[in-house]
This record gives C-alpha cells, structure tokens and sequence, in this order.
C-alpha cells in the first residue's frame, strides 16, 4: 500500500515559487528560472525554449482538460490547481487525474477558497500541498487531517476498497 503524502502547508511569505508577472500583468515570454510559476499560457510561449531540468511550475485553471498537460508533465515539478470557491470541486478531479492516471509525480498544490473542512478530501484526491485561505488555522487543518484512520473507499493512495486489501474479513 501507498502512504499517503504528507500535506505541506504553505505560506504566501515563504513559497520559493514566484510568478512572473510585470505592471501590465503576466510577463508573455519570461525568462528561464528555477521555481518560476508560471499561467498555463506562459508556460505554452516558453515551453519549446526553456532548458529542461528547471524547477517550473504551472498555475493551472480549474475549467482545463488536465490531460492537455500529459506531454509537458515530466518537465513541471508543480502544478497548483485552483478553487476560486470552496463550493465548486473542479480542482479535485484534476488532483485524480494527475495522479491516477497521468502518475504525476511532482507537487499538486491547492490555492484559492481552501478551508480545513477539505483537506481529507484534498489528501486522498493527490494534493500535497495547500495555501490555505487567509481564516484557516494550520493547527485545526492538521487535526482534520487525522480524523479518519481509514476509508472503505479505494482513492489515489490506496487503489483498493476496504474489502479488497489483504487481511480484511468479509461477512458472509
């Protein structure tokens, strides 16, 4: 069985990660860097000339096809999904996605409307990292995060219902 990722919470002050972004906006060709985050159309214009190797991440908008990325995943080491709302869940399936089926093995980070209520959810989709919104409480999101020892549903980290994993007794 795969252990689940250990959450990394992430503040604002303290991110390695800069966007690339001028007084107008986001620079349209910036220049190559380690722990650039760039926009999704950023990473289009400079994709075909940038060094691989480079730590580069990508802002990726919860109404895209994660899939369009299936080529340039094993050039980015971070792909932040976005939750404008707590409401809407887009970003979860992208999270499944990435790590299900497309095996990314980078870091998935949640930005935007993130609360302490999501982060199971979160966690067993594939994000390891969070930027909680500015309200939250670390000390409660970690708590959150240890409520349930186990689910009977199978999820990225563990690809087997409860049923199926060895030493489980069925009833009859």
């Amino acid at each position: 069985m795969e252990r689940p990722r250990i959450m990394k919470f992430v503040s604002k002050a303290q991110d390695p990660w800069h966007t690339c972004a001028g007084e107008d906006g986001p620079q349209p060709h910036p220049a190559a860097a380690d722990h650039k985050l760039l926009t999704l159309e950023q990473w289009h214009a400079v994709r075909d000339t940038w060094p691989e190797g480079l730590a580069t991440g990508v802002v990726l908008p919860n109404d895209v096809d994660v899939l369009d990325l299936k080529t340039d995943l094993p050039r980015l080491a971070l792909i932040v999904l976005q939750f404008p709302k707590w409401v809407d869940g887009r970003a979860y399936s992208q999270a499944h996605v990435l790590r299900s089926r497309l095996r990314f093995a980078g870091e998935v980070r949640a930005i935007g409307e993130v609360l302490v209520d999501m982060l199971p959810l979160l966690q067993r989709c594939g994000v390891d990292a969070v930027q909680m919104r500015g309200d939250q409480n670390q000390e409660a999101a970690e708590r959150a995060l240890g409520f349930f020892a186990g689910h009977y549903q199978a999820d990225v980290n563990e690809t087997r219902p409860l049923f199926a994993r060895p030493g489980q007794k069925t009833e009859a």
